[in-house]
């Protein structure tokens, strides 16, 4: 069963559209939503937790259409979009105080437990912690009230690389029994190589790609050849860098001719994204040259 269905849902801003934006999103995995600034990450995950109205398509949650049944369902999602910044005066203790009596299901227990784990000090007051401790902190919020479904804009951004590796390895910790589902954006595509079961690519405000992260990945090629092997390759290149001994490009795996004599290897998802976002301009010189 699915945990999270979006179908067909729009966002018109005057300079920008989220045009009919669709995937699902099934218990117990994780997917990793990514694509450039201002691709439309942010205002899709906004508009799934009405805190944007969308101009049109559904949402639905647990089987439930989102608009119809919104307090039920928000008391099952545990909701991250950047760090606590809010009442940067006021201790730790104090705003958590006001925040559980919005959750008939808090966990205290559960609580304290991440407290411990992200050695999080309800006496230091919001300006006191650094950006990651923040992050932490808000998480701590989002995961303190048996949610089921996890939706994090960023959740890894200001951690440093230790931390980030102990917050992937949570989220694997808390999907290992199929009841968690989590939906997380994030710039730091190394971070779902290590987690993302599926990759949500979006581009231009409209979904590119949206499968598992192994089937993104075997999808595309990335090749490298000679400027004169590049000539019969131009229909199939996503794109690609010129450079002083040839060309390097990007094209889907079905598209590359067999017995080319291209050198072929998988792409990273950096390298997928890189490759989408250069699309067009299949010209550029690398800085090798």
């Amino acid at each position: 069963m699915n945990i999270l269905e979006v179908e067909s849902l729009r966002k018109i801003y005057p300079a920008f559209t989220l045009k009919d934006v669709s995937f699902t999103l099934e218990h117990g995995y994780i997917m990793g939503f990514i694509g450039s600034n201002g691709a439309g990450k942010t205002t899709t995950l906004k508009s799934i937790m009405g805190l944007a109205v969308k101009d049109g398509g559904t949402v639905r949650v647990f089987g439930e259409d989102f608009k119809e049944n919104e307090l039920k369902i928000k008391q099952k999602i545990g909701f991250l979009m950047g760090e606590t910044d809010c009442f940067p005066k006021h201790r730790l203790g104090q705003i958590t105080d006001v925040v559980r009596r919005f959750y008939p299901g808090w966990n205290a227990k559960a609580y304290q437990a991440y407290l411990k784990r992200f050695e999080l000090d309800e006496n230091k007051r919001v300006d006191e912690l650094s950006s990651g401790m923040r992050v932490k902190y808000s998480l701590t919020l989002a995961l303190s009230h048996n949610a089921e479904l996890l939706i994090l804009d960023e959740p890894t951004s200001g951690l440093d690389p230790v931390a980030r590796d102990d917050l992937l390895e949570l989220f694997q910790e808390l999907i290992e029994g199929g009841d968690m589902s989590i939906l997380f954006s994030t710039h730091i595509t190394s971070d779902l190589e290590k987690c993302a079961d599926f990759i949500t690519y979006i581009k231009n405000g409209a979904i590119l790609e949206s499968c598992s992260e192994a089937d993104l990945i075997a999808k595309y090629r990335v090749v490298k050849g000679t400027r004169e092997q590049l000539d019969a390759l131009r229909a199939g290149v996503v794109s690609c860098r010129l450079n002083a001994f040839g060309f390097q490009a990007m094209m889907e795996t079905a598209k590359i001719p067999g017995g080319a004599g291209l050198m072929v290897e998988a792409p990273t998802l950096e390298d997928i994204m890189v490759y989408h976002e250069r699309k067009g301009d299949e010209t550029h010189e690398s800085a090798a040259v």
